[in-house]
């Protein structure tokens, strides 16, 4: 397998610092999954997201949204996964309001360096309104003993029929306790502009057998400095198979 110099990773370094200096969503929908820079061979899962939000001013004025993908690796350090995406915004009913396509690139073996690196690429349309969002990153985790620190840095680029084309970003991290398999408490901090959000979250995974496994994920952001959204919560199955 290709070694990665040294100076590539000091190249990934400095794009990190640089994405998380950007500014970040507008809309304060920050809070999603933190991404692992990990990528299995033949993986093929099946993946459920659910978030809701609740308004600082207007409790009865919620936002809740549900994603529902398919995934697969295509190469033995990438994976492809399509979502379908639907949201309610109180009281209207559910939605469909768009489609995703996701990219993982593992770029370094797992413990070849101190810390495990690789991308992210996401392509989202969003459905009846021609607005599309591109966003590109870095990801990054490290162990320190039974703790492990995972990072995302993310540049995204909005364009479309109701929406200016630019560039903003985000920056997401988890430091999770790997006390058992099963369960894995974390700390969450969501990092945007107008937004900061951090909280407690609460994770694992049960193998069925060597391919096999069900990974969850339950958490909940509360908003630092955000007058738009005062509380998120999130959780997510995903089904490897």
């Amino acid at each position: 397998m290709k070694l990665y110099s040294k100076k590539a990773v000091v190249k990934a370094l400095c794009f990190v610092c640089l994405c998380s200096s950007m500014q970040a969503l507008a809309d304060g929908r920050v809070v999603d999954k933190v991404y692992h820079p990990y990528v299995q061979p033949l993986e093929r899962e099946f993946e459920y997201r659910y978030f809701y939000q609740r308004q600082a001013d207007h409790p009865d004025n919620n936002t809740m949204g549900q994603k529902l993908g398919y995934g697969f690796s295509v190469a033995e350090r990438a994976a492809l996964e399509i979502y379908v995406i639907a949201d309610r915004i109180s009281p209207e009913d559910y939605k469909l309001t768009g489609y995703e396509l996701e990219l993982r690139w593992m770029l370094t073996e797992q413990g070849q360096y101190s810390a495990d690196w690789g991308m992210l690429f996401e392509l989202e349309r969003q459905n009846n309104q021609d607005n599309y969002e591109f966003t590109t990153g870095l990801l990054m985790e490290k162990e320190f003993g039974p703790t492990s620190l995972t990072l995302n840095a993310l540049a995204v680029y909005e364009w479309g029929q109701t929406l200016d084309a630019e560039w903003e970003g985000e920056f997401r991290a988890q430091y999770r306790y790997r006390w058992l398999p099963a369960v894995q408490p974390a700390i969450e901090l969501y990092a945007g502009e107008n937004y900061k959000g951090a909280g407690p979250s609460l994770m694992g995974v049960h193998k069925f057998d060597k391919q096999e496994q069900l990974k969850w994920e339950l958490a909940v952001i509360v908003a630092i400095d955000n007058d738009t959204v005062d509380r998120t919560l999130r959780f997510a199955l995903e089904y490897e198979f």
